[in-house]
């Protein structure tokens, strides 16, 4: 039914579309365009729209009152949210609808025919957008007959915006309660022989080429309640690859009269396939057209009448990772460079604009992420074996993963391992350097000759680009990248790194087998010189030693939450002391940060106040002196252990040749092991050079009217950014948009490993013989330690105290500092080499990384027992 008046209430689907989610809410502004598909059937109705609820709300004034209140409500505040949200239900539900609107609402009944059965559901403007799935927030009730009927329950649907559990979710995901406001839709009921549910892409490995069918008899809502088990049908390219047909004792059907009714099933429909293959497929097709329309994945509620398929409702899937994109239709796999870089949260446009500047390899972007593309590498044999090998280091699930692709045999079309070799112009252009390694000299020289060279040319860069501005800064910049990308081209640097990598593997493969002692090379690479990142945890230490003596300054420092909480410093007795040794710390460190690989993250240096929750651990947990003590204690005990292993070798046949080799390979880990930290921290060094660089250019922007806030240019690339500098002009809306999209990467979690279908594939550890709960993950770093977990996602909020055992999502170098106060080590992410095994290694620490959601299986303050040597943990 059409309504011509300018404030109409009521709207019949066909005058709905997708422009239309500010009057009809997403569900109806779907429904619309689903009717409009050719050949899709959807059961007609109406949508009363939001304009109605928004008279409801502003005509009465209490609750425009209640509704402020409940916007200051934070998350854990649950009482007062169920108080108030039920005191706003109760409102909604007991004032009348206004004449008007029942009006419209009975002149569309009454042409549509008297005494139709009708669903009447919710629709909200913030529900089933690309970025939230409000799914299930707000309630749905079958079989509604006549006006009042209708009346009293469009109420309760409005009222249903105020469920506690719908509260909590607006405020978990930031919508405004004042600004989500709620259409109702009135669908003519059908009477099915069976419903369900269809997704259009896979919802468990979010292939994109597998369609899943949920299917149960009588109504859908006997399904989504949880009350029945679903038949579970799987569709691959038009082909039904897969059953399960599960046993359904009871069905929801409506009622005549009005109302439904569970009924139980016989023997034989308890274990009857709901829909016959046909159907299956069928259904498929509906799918695949309907996603076609929208340009997305979808979950669509259906029904089947008189074998006919309805649509009764499609939203886009939320939940699903974005595919890396790729310019051509060949079969692609992806590994997470995040998974490698121990920093799994998104990058903004800035940030990945310099990741793909330096780096070499075949990068894509996804979700805010990189991912490398390892289709190639993994075809040819030589660069096969190299990654394989690699993987086994630095992240043994992505190896495992990437087995599970190779031995599905049709989705690489992979070359046999005896394939001649292919000349320099077909191989790859990327090999990883595993396989590529050469003897290194055992010269310690090496080191200090690499950090003099590139000292001094970090020195020369901040010398030169005082002198650059404007669009010739970019220019500049791109340029000295090439310094990066020569520098992480050394092969002297390069062979130092994997030359004790080699060493560390090497002895502990030797020393087990022949003196049936495990991971003895972590306790050999304790205190080793050189590691930058280990003597920034000490050296805080000798920040906290300055500051230790000083009550009154301890108390002030408790209490700075301000950026420039340094400049008040001096007020307090030892305050000078303490800010030239706070600003001596950043002049070396200064350039760190959580996630610094993003050059768009906060530094400490812009933000010193990150270091004092550190800086008053360190004061509370040690004593004066910790710093040389822990490294001495570190450097004590590799050496005994050097000594105890050496001995015991001479004591077994050709003990003093055996003997020989370890003590050079014992060299090789105490001479370059510590500097396998130093290239990350030379990037970042220069990356905080650029950023302040541009950053004045930001402000330049921002001074005349062409950036709102300075730090808005993170969301443009490095190209857009330059432009922008070299024209003064931006469109804001990209700005807004990148945004928007930046909020939702934040909620997804990225995936080791996804191919080009979008599926994302898992790996497992190869392990036997361990406890029946144990949480399984690599040991990086030996020992057995029990203590109080802390689970702590946010550096900035880590109240460590001495003994306890942090876990964590990731590590990175910012976090380095709290390792000096831990006894052990577990992070969701991470391998042999990289950040958080090395400084555990160092410190002396038992560590088990890639324990898959250690976050969430582990709560905070409970005893753990931490297996280093073995790899997993216990939850005592």
């Amino acid at each position: 039914m059409k309504t011509n008046h300018k404030n109409a209430y009521v709207f019949g689907f066909q005058e709905l579309d997708k422009t239309k989610i500010a009057l009809a809410g997403g569900k109806g502004a779907n429904l619309g365009e689903i009717s409009r598909i050719n050949g899709i059937l959807v059961p007609d109705g109406f949508c009363v729209s939001t304009e109605a609820f928004r008279k409801i709300i502003e005509e009465t004034g209490l609750l425009k009152e209640l509704l402020e209140q409940l916007a200051l409500l934070k998350i854990e505040e649950r009482t007062k949210i169920a108080e108030l949200s039920a005191e706003i239900r109760q409102i909604i539900e007991q004032t009348p609808i206004p004449d008007e609107i029942s009006a419209e609402i009975k002149a569309y009944l009454t042409k549509s025919g008297d005494g139709l059965a009708y669903a009447v559901r919710s629709s909200a403007t913030a529900e089933d957008l690309p970025m939230a799935s409000f799914a299930g927030q707000q309630d749905t009730y079958l079989n509604i007959i006549g006006h009042r009927a209708m009346l009293q329950h469009i109420s309760k649907c409005w009222a249903s915006l105020f469920t506690e559990r719908a509260v909590i979710y607006r405020i978990q995901h930031g919508f405004d309660h004042r600004k989500v406001h709620l259409a109702v839709i009135a669908q003519h009921m059908v009477f099915p022989e069976a419903a369900g549910i269809l997704f259009t892409a896979d919802p468990v490995s979010g292939n994109r080429k597998v369609l899943s069918i949920d299917a149960s008899f009588g109504l859908g809502e006997a399904m989504v309640s949880g009350i029945v088990n679903a038949d579970v049908y799987k569709v691959k390219n038009g082909e039904l690859i897969e059953k399960q047909i599960l046993t359904k004792k009871v069905a929801i059907y409506a009622l005549p009269e009005g109302g439904t009714q569970e009924q139980r099933l016989g023997p034989l429909q308890q274990i009857a396939q709901v829909l016959s293959d046909e159907q299956i497929l069928a259904l498929a097709s509906i799918g695949r057209k309907i996603e076609a329309h929208f340009g997305s994945p979808q979950d669509i509620e259906w029904c089947l009448v008189d074998d006919k398929f309805y649509i009764v409702q499609s939203r886009p899937i939320t939940t699903l990772f974005p595919i890396p994109d790729a310019n051509d239709t060949e079969n692609h796999v992806y590994i997470s460079v995040g998974h490698q870089q121990m920093m799994t949260d998104p990058i903004k446009p800035l940030g990945l604009s310099f990741y793909l500047m330096v780096t070499s390899a075949p990068m894509r972007k996804a979700g805010g992420r990189l991912f490398v593309d390892m289709s190639k590498l993994m075809i040819a044999p030589q660069t096969r074996k190299n990654v394989l090998e690699a993987m086994e280091q630095s992240d043994p699930l992505i190896k495992d993963a990437l087995m599970n692709v190779l031995d599905r045999g049709d989705f690489l079309q992979i070359m046999p391992d005896d394939a001649p070799p292919q000349s320099e112009d077909e191989a790859p252009k990327v090999a990883l350097t595993t396989g590529a390694r050469k003897k290194v000299d055992n010269d310690p020289c090496i080191i200090t000759d690499l950090i003099k060279r590139n000292e001094e040319s970090l020195e020369n860069l901040k010398h030169e680009i005082r002198t650059k501005a404007g669009a010739e800064l970019f220019d500049f910049i791109r340029d000295d990248i090439g310094n990066i990308k020569q520098f992480l081209a050394d092969i002297r640097s390069i062979n130092v790194i994997l030359g004790a990598m080699d060493a560390i593997v090497w002895i502990n493969e030797q020393v087990c087998e022949w003196l049936g002692e495990k991971k003895v090379a972590d306790i050999i690479a304790q205190s080793v010189p050189h590691n930058i990142t280990s003597e920034m945890g000490l050296a805080l230490l000798d920040v906290a030693d300055v500051i230790r003596p000083y009550p009154a300054l301890i108390d002030y420092l408790q209490q700075a939450k301000d950026d420039d909480f340094m400049a008040k410093l001096p007020a307090f007795e030892g305050g000078e002391a303490a800010r030239e040794a706070i600003e001596a710390f950043l002049d070396t460190y200064g350039m760190r940060c959580a996630g610094e690989i993003d050059i768009t993250r906060t530094r400490w240096s812009e933000k010193p106040a990150t270091l004092v929750t550190m800086i008053l651990n360190n004061i509370r947990s040690f004593e004066s002196g910790a710093s040389e003590r822990k490294f001495e204690q570190g450097k004590k005990e590799a050496l005994e252990k050097e000594q105890d292993i050496l001995q015991r070798l001479k004591q077994l046949p050709d003990g003093e040749q055996k003997a020989e080799e370890v003590k050079q390979m014992i060299s090789l880990i105490r001479n370059f092991m510590g500097y396998r930290e130093y290239p990350k921290y030379y990037i970042v060094s220069r990356y905080f050079v650029y950023k302040q660089a541009m950053m004045q250019e930001a402000e330049k922007l921002v001074e005349a009217g062409v950036l709102t806030e300075k730090e808005d240019c993170y969301y443009l690339s490095f190209d857009e950014f330059q432009e922008v500098v070299r024209t003064n002009k931006l469109d804001y809306g990209l700005i807004t948009q990148r945004k928007e999209d930046y909020c939702l990467y934040e909620k997804l979690t990225p995936p080791r490993v996804i191919t080009s279908d979008g599926e994302i594939v898992t790996g497992k550890y190869k392990r036997e013989h361990l406890p029946a709960d144990a949480l399984v993950g690599l040991p990086v770093s030996a020992g057995v330690i029990e203590g109080r977990a802390r689970v702590i996602l946010n550096m900035a909020e880590a109240d460590i105290e001495d003994g306890d055992i942090l876990v964590t999502a990731f590590t990175d170098p910012s976090w380095t500092p709290l390792f000096v106060a831990i006894k052990g080590l577990v992070t969701e992410v991470g391998g042999l080499m990289t950040h958080g095994a090395v400084i555990a290694r160092e410190y002396g620490l038992p560590a088990v990384v890639g324990v898959e959601n250690a976050t969430k299986l582990i709560r905070d303050k409970q005893r753990i027992r931490v297996h280093g040597t073995e790899g997993f943990v216990e939850v005592l």
